[in-house]
């Protein structure tokens, strides 16, 4: 009698056990339902992929700048993303060094790196150098860092006193991975100099300035804004939410696109459908994937609140080349990406208004592409630009 009711009991736990050990078959994605259709596009350069580097600063940076020799003189010169980030690894050894260890060494930078680094190094095209050695196709920072990083720590520590030297063992890493950065080069049948090409593109890096909106400080005055990227302490000018926004759109308006640092790990900072978008209720998280869903309206405390609590980071950057509207009217920002062309809308993210008024921790651009009267505030009330 026990024998059987151990079987039948068997058979009663069999379909539990096949469930519970059965994997559920994948849900195909609901196919997505908005319509968009274009609203302002600037020029830019074709999408790049930074591939396995956290290097979105300078392909940011790159883009920007690319767009903005396009707007300065007429002519499109693809710009080296990897002599960017060479010369800004050479900045943060010397910062993080001499600090004895206590700064940031990582691979991560912001936008105005690459404009520190061209004051001091100049630019080189991409023709000249790409950064890719050894018949790599793919650019892939792992070994490369790892090692930059080691030398830095043993230089850093100044038990071992080891001098200078890393100015000399440094540089040599990069040219192992990266290769030989060139002091004389041709371009286009003429000869020049990482500085003498900064002046052939008309780019003056001192012409860009950085705008932000947190409440912990003043506005209209300019503050070293305290998040991890920012090793070199570089000055951001503060305004109030509504005022940022609509700077932004006044220089898309004037045809100055802009450099974008923002929070891209937002659960709904949906790449596969190439959508930023920030739903007002909690409950359309998903939803909003596929269908216009409302928004937050985001005031100055949402925003700083977020910031404080850490459910704000920067830890992505991209390039606003325009706007785009959905089929309802909204509008969303068209932010080129460098995760290759595959990757979101052919390559783009779309951004809603609410995503930005939130997500952006700042924007760069040329000082021309200002509102007048935030141009004259910030001139009264710091230094002229």
């Amino acid at each position: 009698m026990k024998r059987y009711q151990s079987i039948l009991l068997l058979l009663l736990l069999l379909p539990a056990f096949i469930a519970c050990n059965k994997k559920p078959k994948k849900a195909p994605p609901r196919k997505s339902n908005y319509i968009f259709s274009p609203v302002l596009d600037l020029p830019a350069l074709a999408v790049n992929n930074q591939n396995s580097s956290g290097t979105c600063w300078s392909f940011s940076t790159a883009s920007f700048l690319e767009s903005e020799i396009i707007r300065l003189k007429g002519e499109k010169i693809d710009l080296s993303e990897m002599y960017f980030v060479r010369c800004a690894y050479l900045l943060k050894a010397q910062n993080y060094i001499l600090r004895q260890g206590t700064a940031r060494f990582t691979e991560g930078g912001l936008n105005h790196d690459p404009l520190i680094t061209a004051l001091e190094f100049g630019v080189l095209p991409q023709s000249v150098y790409s950064g890719l050695v050894n018949g790599n196709t793919e650019h892939n920072h792992f070994k490369m860092f790892a090692e930059l990083e080691k030398r830095a720590k043993k230089f850093a520590d100044p038990r071992n006193q080891l001098g200078a030297a890393w100015r000399t063992e440094l540089p040599a890493v990069l040219d192992s991975f990266l290769g030989k950065a060139p002091s004389v080069f041709e371009y286009q049948g003429k000869t020049y100099t990482p500085a003498g090409f900064l002046a052939y593109t008309q780019l003056k890096p001192e012409d860009y300035v950085t705008i932000t909106s947190f409440s912990h400080v003043p506005f209209y005055k300019s503050f070293v804004l305290s998040i991890p990227a920012n090793w070199a302490y570089e000055r951001y000018y503060n305004l109030p939410l509504d005022e940022l926004i609509a700077n932004i759109d006044h220089a898309l308006d004037q045809g100055f696109s802009l450099a974008l640092d923002l929070d891209g790990t937002e659960p709904t900072f949906f790449v596969g459908e190439g959508i930023g978008v920030l739903p007002e209720r909690d409950e359309d998280r998903e939803l909003i994937r596929t269908d216009i869903c409302p928004e937050k309206r985001v005031t100055q405390e949402m925003r700083q609140a977020a910031f404080e609590n850490f459910a704000t980071t920067d830890d992505h950057l991209m390039h606003i080349t325009g706007r785009v509207k959905d089929q309802r009217g909204n509008i969303y920002y068209k932010t080129k990406n460098s995760w290759g062309p595959k990757a979101g809308r052919e390559g783009f993210m779309y951004l809603s208004i609410p995503y930005i008024r939130m997500k952006a921790i700042s924007v760069m651009l040329h000082k021309d592409g200002l509102a007048d009267s935030t141009r004259q505030n910030i001139e009264k009330n710091m230094v002229k630009i």
